[in-house]
Order: structure tokens, then sequence, then C-alpha cells
């Protein structure tokens, strides 16, 4: 425990009390004069008592050992997340496996094995640009698939978030980078041909100037071509719901008692909340049921109502600070598969910590991503734990490969 970073673990324990009262609070309703109160929170304590139990013994844990498990550990999740799919329908899709007094998520746990494996595979010595890119591909590309079978486009959106970070501190050249987004940028301009054959001339137009092979310059045209034609076809083959929620993020009001009535709800909660709120246990949108999700996805919208602006800056203030000093101790990381793991660690949690908050207040679309630390839910909670806990073990052995 020579290089524990107590700062890390001490922010970390913060949002996780920050939490535990966000859910007491939002699980309990007032009715009259009455409290009543369900038992997430104790729950969340539980679950909070086993993530912090795996931490200590990812530390006690040899990382030669760990690191002939990552494999493994990334076959059984492939497997989890095939079995799942032919699990029992649980709000429209099918995420959870049950067993017995708990639900488990195996996309959560997809989400950290598949930054264990990418960073184990892409740091090997002397590697090439195009295996970095073709191992985080491959490796990537299955379990993302399989969860958007789920379907959960949150949770595929933010592995496939890590692996970019991944693969942008690596030694690829920044045009590979390029190369990489660009069928995301022929799904953003395919809403237009010209804009689109604007994004393609100066695609083509930068790749030449770099001096990639005619060969790969071609390939980058067909597959964003590809892109171009296929998304009107993934468009009308979402389910109204998933169509709905892009078409309610742009305009709310256009189904307000539909996909809308979450972020509109949302709004009204963290509005009313004024500069200090109106306190513990009193937020009337969570006590009237109006605001729903309100110990998951929408936790922020109670603290924004109970806790008002000073609660929400607070939060802000204790997870800036956390993921703060995590990039601050990832520059110091030597060994490359610390280092790559660490940043998709930090890219996913900085992710579902802004999707959260920015769907909650209405400035990205409603995807089903809880609030890191804070939100109900034993899966979330654990792996995300687990996550801190293989960085605290990183910055704690970086010594040894000085």
């Amino acid at each position: 425990m020579r290089k524990f970073d107590w700062l890390i673990f001490s922010l970390l324990i913060c949002l996780l009390f920050y939490g535990v009262i966000a859910i007491y609070s939002a699980s309990t309703n007032k009715i009259g004069i009455d409290f009543e109160t369900q038992n997430y929170y104790i729950k969340q304590i539980i679950w909070i008592f086993v993530s912090l139990f795996f931490i200590y013994a990812l530390i006690k844990t040899p990382y030669t050992f760990l690191e002939v498990l990552i494999v493994p550990a990334y076959i059984i999740t492939i497997i989890l997340l095939i079995v799942v799919i032919f699990m029992p329908e649980i709000n429209g899709s099918h995420r959870w496996i049950p067993l017995g007094l708990m639900n488990f998520q195996p996309s959560e746990l997809a989400k950290l094995i598949t930054i264990l494996l990418i960073a184990k595979l892409i740091s090997q010595p002397y590697i090439t640009g195009a295996k970095i890119v073709l191992r985080s591909i491959i490796v990537t590309i299955i379990p993302v698939g399989l969860i958007i079978l789920e379907p959960d486009l949150g949770t595929a959106l933010t592995i496939l978030i890590s692996t970019f970070a991944i693969i942008a501190v690596s030694d690829l050249p920044f045009i590979y980078l390029i190369l990489i987004i660009s069928p995301l940028i022929a799904v953003i301009t395919s809403v237009s041909i010209f804009i689109f054959a604007a994004f393609i001339i100066i695609l083509i137009y930068l790749l030449y100037r770099n001096n990639l092979s005619k060969v790969l310059i071609g390939f980058s045209f067909v597959l964003n071509l590809f892109f171009f034609f296929i998304t009107p076809v993934i468009w009308n083959s979402l389910k109204s719901y998933q169509q709905n929620r892009i078409l309610s993020f742009i305009d709310p009001m256009r189904d307000p008692f539909g996909a809308g009535y979450q972020i509109i709800q949302s709004k009204i909660a963290i509005g009313s909340g004024g500069f200090m709120g109106k306190g513990i246990l009193l937020g009337t949108q969570k006590n009237m049921n109006f605001l729903p999700e309100h110990h998951t996805d929408f936790i922020f919208s109670v603290i924004g109502e109970e806790f008002g602006f000073f609660g929400c800056v607070i939060l802000l203030l204790i997870y800036f600070l956390f993921l703060f000093r995590i990039a601050k101790r990832l520059e110091k990381l030597k060994r490359k598969e610390f280092k790559y793991a660490t940043t998709g660690i930090l890219a996913y949690l900085t992710f579902q910590i802004f999707v959260n908050i920015g769907m909650n207040i209405g400035i990205v679309p409603t995807t089903g991503i809880p609030l890191p630390f804070v939100s109900y839910g034993g899966s979330n909670l654990l792996i995300n734990v687990m996550a801190v806990g293989f960085v605290l073990k990183f910055i704690n052995e970086r010594s040894i490969f000085k």
C-alpha cells in the first residue's frame, strides 16, 4: 500500500456516500405527514461494502495473476452476453440474468473486460498501427454487437468511446483516428447528400496529403459510402421508442406525455429546486411520482430538486476532483498496458457522467445510462468501483516498472 492513492479513494468514498443519501431521498415518498421508504439504499450500502472488498482483493492480488485471467474473463463475458439475450424481457430489453436475490447485468462487466483486453493486446512491443486498429476493432465489435441486440445503446456507446480513447493515446498516427471516426461523421452527414459530398472530398484530401495508400483511400471511400446509404435503413429498423427518444430530444414537446415526458419532468424538477433546493425528502416532483426512474437514471433530477443548484455544484466538484486526480496520475504511468487501461476507464466514467447529467438537463438523448457511483444498481456500482480499483492498483504498482 506504499503507493496507494488515498485521495482518489477518499473522493470515491465521498461519491458513494453522496449516492446513498440521494438514493435514500429518492426512494422515500412523503404521504401527508408520513414518510414511506423503500429499501434501495440498504441494498446500495451492501453493494458498496462488497465493492470495497473487491478493491482490497485487487490491490492484494499480483497483477501477473490477474493478467492471465483477462482472456478467459473476456470469453466468459461474451458467453454471458449471448445467454442474456434469451433471458426474460424486463422493461422492453434483455439485459439481466436473474441470480436469486439479485439480477446481474453482463454488459456492465463487458465495459471493464473489453478495456483490459484491448490494453493488453495493443501494448505488446513492436506492434504496427494496422494491428492496433485491427485488434481493437475485433475485441470491441463482438460485445458491442451483442449489447445492441439486448438492446442497450448507451452501454454499447460507452464501450466504443473507451476504445477510441485508448487508440487515441496509443502510438497510432493521428490520421488513423480520422479514419476510425469517419463512419460516424458519415452517419451524421447522411441527412444531406451535399453535406456528405463535402465531407468525403475533405476526407480524401486529408488522406491523400498524409500519403496513405490508394487502396486504403479507396476502402475508406467505399466504407463511408456504405454508412451513408445504410443509415436510413438502420433508422427505419429502430424500435419506435428509440426513434421517439431521439426525436423528443430535438423537440420534447412533440410527445409531452410519451417519449418527452421524462425530459420535461426532469427539467421541471431541477428548475424548481432553485439555489438551495426544497430540502431532503421534500421534492414534490418525486413525491408525487411525476419523475420516473428517480432512484436510477434520473437521480440527478432529485438532487437538483431537493439539494438545489448548490447540491449539484458540490457533486460536480467532487466528480471533477476525482477525474482530474486520475488524469494527473495517468501521466506518470510508465507501463503502456496500465496507461491504456486507465485511459479507457477514465473515458468511460467521464462519458457516463456527462451523458447521464446531460439527459437529466435535456442536452443529450435519453439513453438509460446511470450516474456512476450515485445511481442505484448493483452490477453498475460493482463494476465502476472495480474499475477504480484497477486504477488504484496500476498506480500502486507503477514504481515497479519505472
